[in-house]
């Protein structure tokens, strides 16, 4: 069956080109045009991937995102934010609230397509049937679950495999722009700010807790993973600002 895209967006004319592009991909392309609207068909519909405007009646985008990853059965429901807000504080906001990615409007929609696209392999790959664990934390890659100290960590889609790379990478320092190109599987045609792997990583920091101190920061570099070593010191983690 072709993925389903719910579009939560309030112009009609925008709403109008996306359902026709997505739908000329083989996509099922399904809308609503206000946030409230917008959470039930996520209940209802059960898509597979959102696209989401953040100036929207009834409920805006913001709030939106908070209330979609409360729950843990859609911590991994990809949510691509569309939006007019161009300010590095409005897409900061989208991506710490568990966006996965953020376009700003005026928008190429092949951008759009290809986008969706690379979130929808993301969350469809299949897992391998291993266990990570470092200290108390623990990766279930066949599962897609991760937990500190037994407690379930719930991540998104682009935060769990940010993570599974950084953990494959064994230990090595890993550049922000091939973090970008592994992970959002972005090259040069398709331009995104390496700020948006900063981004993910403080979240990544913060929800793993004390074990967030495993990633490292290394200045002017990246980001590698301490893997090897049962305990990690907290102050570890900030050997340079994460945003330079």
């Amino acid at each position: 069956m072709a993925p389903k895209i719910l579009i939560v967006e309030d112009e009609r004319g925008i709403v109008y080109l996306l359902k026709t592009r997505l739908e000329s991909e083989g996509f099922q392309v399904i809308a609503a045009y206000d946030g409230q609207v917008g959470l039930r068909a996520v209940t209802e519909a059960r898509p597979d991937l959102i696209i989401l405007d953040l100036n929207l009646p009834g409920l805006n985008g913001f709030e939106f995102c908070r209330r979609i990853r409360r729950q843990p059965e859609l911590a991994r429901l990809p949510i691509l934010v569309l939006s007019g807000r161009a300010e590095e504080a409005d897409k900061v906001g989208a991506l710490e609230l568990g966006a996965d990615d953020y376009v700003t409007k005026p928008f190429s929609d092949n951008e759009v397509v290809a986008r969706v696209k690379t979130l929808l392999r993301r969350v469809s790959a299949p897992a391998l049937p291993r266990m990570l664990r470092a200290g108390n934390l623990e990766v279930d890659l066949d599962r897609y679950t991760v937990s500190v100290t037994g407690h379930a960590v719930f991540l998104t889609a682009k935060e769990f495999e940010l993570l599974k790379t950084l953990w494959d990478a064994k230990g090595r320092t890993l550049t922000r722009t091939f973090l970008l190109e592994r992970v959002w599987e972005y090259g040069e045609e398709l331009a995104i700010e390496t700020r948006t792997v900063d981004v993910h990583i403080r979240s990544l920091r913060k929800k793993l807790g004390t074990e967030g101190a495993r990633i490292i920061t290394v200045r002017n570099v990246g980001y590698r993973l301490e893997t090897t070593s049962p305990h990690v010191n907290p102050g570890a983690q900030e050997e340079a600002p994460e945003f330079e």
